[in-house]
């Protein structure tokens, strides 16, 4: 039999970028069988413009997918890509019947018989772990089987919808054959058409997680039983897709990575025992698993980044969802991977229907904290109702479509738009697309919501010190003084809607904030504006990337040594001690006032991380002079008349060389280049 798997088309360039692991383990399970089995991507053939949105683009899909002359048509669809697959099947099936269309999971695991008796034209859904269950199938449509017999199956016979069994779960991983990647095109393929800066694999490292979240389908899905594939396993597919497919970082696939520490060291220490650490990989994590040690040697090993699902700052949301973690423990763990060298994802979700305006307010407040201290990838998301989660079976009948959340993009193939057919879908059968609908929220309109979402990592990423000391200083909500923030900005643009780009904060956020010390009836920290300073200047100096320069300086002919500033750093000067103030905020101090302190700071940016470090008169000084015009003996005969006068000359310019040695090694300083 001639077998077709197909990724449906999406457009988000975010997601759904990589080669599609879950079809090329169902095509593996195969491909030692008599069957002929053919992968087709058709996020991959969007990136390429083999395929274009508009009109036709489900005709078109449903051609080059007939062209193969399928006997069996298996389809992955997630829950923003089943309108997909849905007008795809039919339109499949009104060019040619005969084909049996299967769809695998998550989304219609659980709308199994709803969607069979909602779309005739599709045959059957595989329900959870799909590599036995479809092999079996097959041989089912094959006649070399009872579709009676074959667990994990809802099928249509003729009339009836019969819901098999389900299948037990795979109990030993490592049973599963390695996931052939000759069966879809390169990883540089992907790379390149999706304009990812590496060629990067997906590797599944486990499946399942023991935790109810309220919202997550993931859990469902698995069983709440966390499983993982063996440390050998591992590592061996890492070699393969290093040394033969050419793969340049690693995605490990597991929502449950750091919940067995032995699992864990074993792994990084077989990372490094084989040398794999010099390629980059990335995981998701609790914070609950995780401790400075074991983030040390996971760093070691390899670890570039990694997700934290934090979810929410409200001790009632998180009793709400079934989250139990200490939002304390938070800032600690984010300050452990950050002095690391892992860059965390932090994940948000703001909008459950039980959320008062505080309850949000305490998860932004959270989330600037976090942004405060350092070098983080926030993430801020509306709840979306997956089908199969508590959310979905306690609220699906409370579903309203108002406004589209990150889970429910990705399909606008007609000019940026979703097709009426598909609205009409999605319309018609909420429990089926349930993604596409969202919950009222208690304490925030879902404007609103879509706008804090939407658009607040932009102020956790450039403004979360000066954000805070504004809604403390004005003793105003978070969430309020966002959509404040948000309607100024639109009026004084005369935009059409409320839109926000890190160009706009950096070019009127300051204007926004300082208003606000023109009103007679709040407090205005005196401090708050050199903190905007402080921000601001931190954002120009990621315009440059400073790197170190190593002077070499021969003692005895300074008169020939020219240095020069380099034009990435910056240099300012501050009315307030501004590494006190900073460090406070990171422990959770605000103040409403600090002493008047004259500080001196450099800006620079390097590699990924802004430095910012305090330098006293003299080193400004000496930075200012060095215009290349001046020699090193010239400016210390210059810096003598004021800061050397109880000083011996030659003990004097010692100090100078070594001054400019040290600014080099940071980045500084360079040395004029000569022709």
């Amino acid at each position: 039999m001639k077998i077709v798997l197909i990724f449906p088309p999406f457009l988000l360039d975010s997601i759904y970028n990589l080669s599609p692991l879950g079809l090329i383990n169902i095509a593996t399970m195969l491909k030692h069988t008599t069957h002929e089995t053919v992968i087709l991507d058709f996020v991959l053939m969007l990136r390429q413009h083999i395929i274009n949105p508009g009109q036709d683009i489900y005709q078109k899909c449903a051609e080059i997918i007939l062209k193969e002359c399928p006997d069996i048509i298996g389809f992955s669809a997630q829950c923003t890509t089943y309108p997909s697959v849905i007008q795809i099947s039919k339109k499949i099936k009104e060019i040619n019947p005969k084909p049996h269309i299967v769809i695998g999971g998550h989304n219609a695991s659980f709308v199994d018989k709803s969607t069979l008796l909602e779309f005739p034209f599709i045959d059957a859904i595989v329900r959870g772990e799909g590599e036995i269950t479809f092999k079996e199938l097959v041989n089912a449509y094959n006649g070399n089987q009872d579709i009676k017999n074959v667990a994990g199956v809802t099928y249509r016979d003729k009339n009836n919808i019969i819901r098999n069994q389900d299948r037990n779960l795979i109990n030993d991983l490592d049973t599963i054959p390695p996931p052939d990647y000759t069966m879809t095109a390169p990883f540089s393929e992907y790379r390149d058409a999706c304009n990812l800066p590496r060629s990067i694999a997906i590797i599944e490292a486990g499946r399942g997680c023991p935790h109810s979240c309220v919202y997550c389908s993931e859990s469902a899905f698995w069983r709440r039983t966390p499983r993982q594939f063996s440390v050998k396993r591992l590592i061996h597919e890492m070699q393969n897709l290093r040394d033969n497919f050419h793969a340049e970082c690693f995605l490990l696939s597991y929502d449950q990575f750091t919940s067995n520490k032995k699992f864990v060291k074993d792994f990084c220490n077989a990372v490094i025992d084989t040398g794999l650490n010099n390629i980059p990989w990335y995981c998701i994590s609790r914070l609950d698993t995780v401790d400075s040690a074991l983030l040390r040697l996971m760093k070691n090993s390899g670890c570039e980044s990694m997700c934290y699902g934090i979810d929410s700052g409200s001790k009632k949301t998180l009793a709400f969802i079934h989250k139990n973690i200490d939002k304390n423990l938070l800032l600690q763990r984010v300050k452990e991977t950050t002095e690391n060298g892992i860059v965390p994802t932090l994940s948000f979700v703001i909008g459950f229907p039980k959320e008062e305006q505080e309850d949000i307010d305490e998860t932004l407040s959270l989330a600037l904290m976090s942004g405060i201290h350092g070098n983080v990838n926030p993430l801020i998301q509306m709840p979306t109702v997956l089908p199969g989660t508590e959310l979905w079976k306690i609220y699906g009948q409370s579903l309203v479509r108002k406004t589209d959340t990150y889970f429910s993009l990705g399909i606008e193939f007609n000019n940026g738009k979703r097709f009426k057919d598909d609205e009409v879908l999605i319309q018609n059968n909420p429990l089926i697309f349930s993604s596409f609908y969202n919950l009222l929220c208690k304490g925030v309109n879902l404007d609103d919501l879509n706008l804090i979402s939407s658009y607040f990592p932009i102020i956790i990423n450039l403004y979360p010190k000066s954000f805070l000391l504004l809604s403390s200083s004005l003793k105003k909500s978070i969430s309020a003084l966002f959509i404040e923030w948000m309607s100024w900005l639109n009026s004084r643009m005369k935009r059409d809607k409320p839109y926000l780009t890190p160009q706009d904060c950096y070019k009127y956020f300051t204007d926004f904030a300082v208003k606000f010390s023109e009103r007679k009836d709040i407090i205005f920290y005196k401090h708050l504006r050199d903190i905007l300073k402080y921000e601001t200047l931190g954002i120009k100096a990621g315009k440059f990337n400073v790197k170190p320069y190593f002077l070499n300086i021969d003692i005895n002919d300074t008169d020939s040594f020219m240095p020069v500033k380099n034009h990435g750093i910056i240099i300012a000067e501050f009315d307030f001690n501004i590494p006190v103030i900073i460090s406070n905020l990171k422990n959770n101090i605000i103040k409403d006032e600090y002493p008047q302190t004259k500080t001196l700071l450099i800006f620079k940016h390097s590699g990924e991380e802004l430095n910012v470090t305090e330098i006293n008169d003299f080193g400004v000084d000496f930075l200012n002079m060095c215009d290349g015009k001046r020699s090193l003996s010239k400016i210390t005969n210059l810096l003598y008349q004021h800061y050397g006068l109880n000083i011996k000359q030659d003990v004097f310019l010692n100090s100078c060389i070594e001054t400019a040695r040290v600014l080099g090694e940071s980045g500084c300083l360079e040395q004029k280049q000569t022709d």
